[in-house]
């Protein structure tokens, strides 16, 4: 059964997909008005995000595409690519920097994209950034925060990278207020997984430190063997009540669905389902 805060989070949340073979399929056996965002990646492509957006969008889905800066190839190419998503009733973005080492265009950085976009008229009314509570492992502490800061100005929320560690995300985010931050944050968590395939999920995208704490608690070895299943409440019921999110400016939740897309919308359901209501869910 839900608490009240970990409902109100699960309302607003967004579940990421990968555009791989089959995901639009399994998107479209979820509830008309589920929104997700879908990711970007060098193997992929932009146009694979793009195509995949318009897709779900023109089916009733609330779509938010991945755009990453370093595989635009031209202000005439951003302006296409917003212009397409604005055509298909795409409204929001998340801007990236991209994984690839060198840029495909002027565009090397999120930052870059924010304020090209800032330049230039588009039918896009609010911007996603990421943000790294844990730290980047290739980016400093100092860069990232004047970073984050710099993106801020053309930006409506961030979302943070895939969290475990309730205490070090709230340590990070009380931080960050103080240095005047303000950009409302999404928590990024794990969505309901197996815990095996989980852990080396997490280790291969840079969250290690995360997992360690995650393998500490109580009864995950236990849960490890046995293969059960992850799923976040836990990590949420950590976060506080809801005056806590609201000072903290924690507006919602970015679940990593590892392309199980279906426990990903079906966890949402249940979270949300009032607490009288629950026994018959």
């Amino acid at each position: 059964m839900p608490s009240d805060a970990v409902g109100t989070l699960a309302r607003s949340t967004d579940i990421e997909v990968i555009p791989m073979r089959g995901a639009v399929e399994k998107m479209l056996a979820t509830p008309a008005g589920t929104t997700f965002t879908i990711t970007c990646s060098p193997k992929l492509g932009l146009e694979r995000t793009i195509e995949t957006a318009e897709t779900v969008a023109g089916l009733g889905y609330r779509a938010v595409p991945h755009l990453a800066a370093r595989q635009v190839e031209s202000e005439a190419a951003l302006h296409e690519l917003v212009g397409r998503l604005g055509q298909a009733g795409v409204r929001d973005l998340f801007v990236i920097g991209g994984d690839v080492e060198d840029p495909a265009g002027p565009y090397s950085c999120a930052a870059d994209l924010l304020e090209a976009l800032a330049a230039i008229e588009h039918p896009i009314t609010r911007i996603g950034v990421g943000c790294y509570p844990e730290g980047h492992p290739s980016i400093g502490e100092e860069v990232l925060d004047a970073d984050l800061h710099r993106k801020q100005r053309h930006a409506g929320y961030m979302v943070s990278q895939l969290c475990f560690d309730a205490p070090a995300l709230l340590r990070w985010l009380t931080r960050r207020r103080a240095d005047g931050l303000t950009l409302p944050l999404r928590v990024g968590v794990a969505g309901p997984v197996q815990i095996r395939k989980l852990i080396e999920l997490s280790m291969r995208i840079g969250v290690g430190s995360s997992v360690r704490y995650l393998t500490k608690q109580h009864g995950m070895v236990k849960n490890l063997v046995r293969g059960n299943a992850y799923r976040p409440e836990q990590l949420l019921s950590r976060l506080g009540d809801e005056a806590q999110h609201q000072a903290l400016g924690i507006e919602g939740l970015h679940l990593f669905s590892f392309n199980q897309i279906d426990l990903a919308a079906d966890w949402q359901r249940h979270a949300t389902t009032p607490s009288d209501q629950a026994g018959l869910a």
